[in-house]
């Protein structure tokens, strides 16, 4: 069988986690200190996927380059793909399909992530030979997905986008399989009531014209990274699974459990409870860093207590009376507190933030 190649969709414009996705794209926002998008990249490397294609957005696409670059650092090749407008995922299948060729392919989006890789899945995929392989999982709100109808044999009968009543509680995962027919399946249908060419509706096709479609019902855990409250969970899940790595110099300082601390990192009277992260060139002072923290790279924590958040590079957070807890700061963001009277908040915020004063 002829290798298969990797697809990554990487062109939304991740609304739900505005304000940070104004200035960058959802997919590199980081999990555990490192962009989303690179977990998708490294599990199709370690399936033995070496050419990868990444749909990207005119607006997003150029920063997107920047950090994944050609892939060598992977061990892969990519190829960019803009897809101009974002018409679905059906569409950005069609918008691959000179890349992809005759090729089967694993389709990936760009910020989902899934426990164990795609190994597995690949290996099932070339056994069985079927037209698309879908990945399932049980949800609690099936109505905000696509969700997948079996029949008595187990095989895929029905796929419907978002039902208002959906008949199952087994959402599509953000990972697919398919052979080459996907893409007459695509051409062969037509927008849905939103205006995109879903994705749904091509394996549909695929299923009602005698093709062989496979599920697979995901053991581990899957996340959409798409909202602050599944990026907090996936920077935990991650996290949970570090294994302690102190590279910065501690003075006066305090590591407990699992922790990493990258070269260049300075803790002065500092205490950091893991699983958490300290990148490169962040400096604590006298505060405390607790569980199921990231804190990215050239940030300052003083003074302060952070526990249960994402801080990305260079966020400063000082002289806080109270611990900030499940919050995600954006890149350079400052939150101080001043010494002044009188006593009041002050505040400048851009578009659809959030604050929470408690």
């Amino acid at each position: 069988m002829a290798p298969l190649k990797g697809l990554i969709l990487s062109g939304g414009k991740g609304t739900r986690l505005r304000p940070i996705t104004h200035t960058s794209a959802k997919q590199l926002v980081p999990v555990a200190n490192r962009p989303v998008l690179f977990y998708g990249i490294e599990a199709m490397a370690d399936a033995g996927i070496e050419e990868i294609g990444i749909i990207i957005a005119p607006e997003t696409g150029p920063e997107i380059q920047e950090v994944a670059g050609d892939g060598s650092r992977f061990g892969v090749k990519i190829t960019y793909i803009t897809q101009d407008q974002p018409a679905g995922l059906a569409h950005a299948v069609l918008t691959a399909e000179p890349f992809l060729g005759e090729s089967s392919f694993v389709m990936y989006l760009g910020d989902n992530l899934l426990q164990g890789g795609i190994r597995e899945l690949v290996t099932a995929f070339q056994a069985n030979d079927p037209d698309a392989l879908i990945l399932l999982t049980p949800v609690d709100d099936p109505e905000n997905f696509g969700v997948a109808e079996l029949g008595e044999d187990g095989g895929v009968v029905r796929l419907a986008e978002k039902p208002k009543e959906p008949k199952t509680n087994l959402a599509l995962v953000g990972v697919y399989m398919f052979t080459a027919g996907i893409h007459d399946a695509a051409r062969a249908i037509e927008p849905s009531p939103r205006g995109e060419l879903e994705i749904t509706d091509a394996i549909q096709h695929l299923v009602d014209t005698g093709k062989r479609v496979e599920p697979h019902v995901v053991r581990g855990w899957w996340k959409d990274t798409g909202r602050l409250a599944d990026m907090l969970e996936a920077n935990r899940l991650i996290l949970d699974v570090i294994e302690t790595r102190v590279d910065g110099e501690l003075t006066e300082s305090q590591v407990d459990g699992r922790v990493i601390v990258e070269a260049g990192a300075t803790l002065l009277r500092a205490t950091v409870r893991g699983p958490a992260v300290i990148g490169a060139g962040t400096h604590l002072e006298d505060c405390y860093v607790g569980p199921y923290s990231a804190i990215g790279e050239n940030c300052v924590v003083q003074d302060a207590e952070v526990e249960h958040s994402i801080l990305l590079a260079g966020a400063e957070v000082r002289g806080l009376d109270g611990r900030m807890e499940s919050s995600l700061l954006g890149r350079d963001v400052k939150i101080t507190r001043s010494k002044r009277q009188p006593r009041a908040y002050r505040f400048m915020v851009g578009d659809t933030s959030e604050i929470e004063i408690l």
